[in-house]
């Protein structure tokens, strides 16, 4: 019976071997395949199959030694990816030049680097990066933005704070990427681009997406006290600075939109658990739903169909975008 056993276990050894390895050797091939180019990426590939290799046989040879093989190639990989930093001065795409700069002074908010583009089409606007000045005090409301460009469970998470004034300001995590890149999915995985949190005018980053790239984008209005949006503004303030201080790198699943405006709506509802429709955002709404975030009661899909402005944006001709997409 003793023996069986041994069997087995050897044989589950085996596995769980070659599963490490087999692991090793992709994730290798995806890190090189977006952060090498040319030769290197060849040589690279090459290098790390034949280490695995080397790895397998010195497993057959004697155990603890092809795991000591393994975890010297899981070593270098480490080292290697840890050479890759975010940074600040890059050559960035015109539409992500500058973070937003906020300022605090008591209840004076000032955000530097505002964007308020004038877009002419998808890909080209009339550029204007301003400074604007908030009283939070006159912070009365937050709506919700949700933007689906493809596939309709992922979406683009925008925030928009409004003022009893009548300014508004939208905040949007976003991939940044530099003049000559083009977002993939595999370099969000592979610290290709770096993140960045925008300042924007409703004008500019929800007008971009209706209008011009015809997005599906839904206007949720959230249901929270003068204390909690005060408490989630001053969260994307102090994120901001965090950035301005610190860059920070894109990730598909840990650091992109909606995963930031989680962390950020912590500070808001400390007992907020995470969910699977974080990741899935076009279900964000459902998932706001749950947690009594929106005013009046009725069922998702009616809520759905309410909040999508597209329809309304494209056929309004006026000059009050804002006043627009909220009729």
């Amino acid at each position: 019976m003793s023996s069986n056993f041994s069997r087995v276990g050897r044989f589950l050894g085996h596995v769980v071997f070659a599963f490490i390895a087999v692991g090793c050797f992709l994730w290798s091939w995806a890190a090189f395949s977006v952060q090498l180019s040319g030769i290197f990426y060849y040589v690279c590939v090459v290098a790390v199959f034949i280490a695995v290799m080397a790895a397998f046989v010195l497993r057959r040879r004697a155990r603890r030694l092809g795991w000591v093989g393994l975890v010297a190639i899981f070593a270098v990989l480490g080292i290697w990816y840890q050479e890759f930093e975010p940074a600040e001065d890059r050559d960035w795409a015109f539409d992500v030049a500058h973070g937003v700069q906020p300022h605090v002074d008591g209840d004076q908010i000032t955000l530097s680097k505002v964007r308020n583009f004038e877009w002419t089409d998808e890909t080209s606007a009339n550029e204007s990066w301003e400074d604007r000045s908030f009283d939070i005090s006159k912070l009365q409301s937050v709506d919700m933005f949700t933007s689906v460009w493809d596939h309709p469970s992922i979406a683009h998470l925008l925030v928009s704070f409004g003022f009893s004034d009548g300014q508004r300001v939208v905040f949007s995590l976003e991939t940044r990427k530099e003049s000559h890149e083009a977002f993939n999915l595999l370099g969000g995985f592979f610290r290709q681009f770096e993140l960045i949190l925008l300042a924007t005018t409703e004008e500019d980053a929800i007008k971009l997406r209706t209008n011009y790239r015809q997005e599906d984008v839904r206007r949720y209005e959230v249901n929270l006290s003068p204390e909690q949006r005060r408490d989630l503004f001053m969260s994307y303030i102090y994120l901001g600075q965090d950035m301005q201080a610190e860059p920070k790198f894109y990730n598909t699943l840990t650091s992109n939109c909606t995963t930031e405006t989680y962390r950020i709506a912590k500070v808001v509802k400390p007992g907020m658990n995470a969910d699977w429709r974080l990741v899935l955002s076009g279900h964000l709404a459902a998932f706001v739903d749950d947690m009594g975030g929106f005013q009046e009661t009725m069922p998702i899909e009616q809520r759905m169909e309410e909040a999508a402005i597209t329809p309304t944006a494209l056929a309004y001709t006026g000059s009050d975008f804002s006043a627009a997409i909220r009729n």
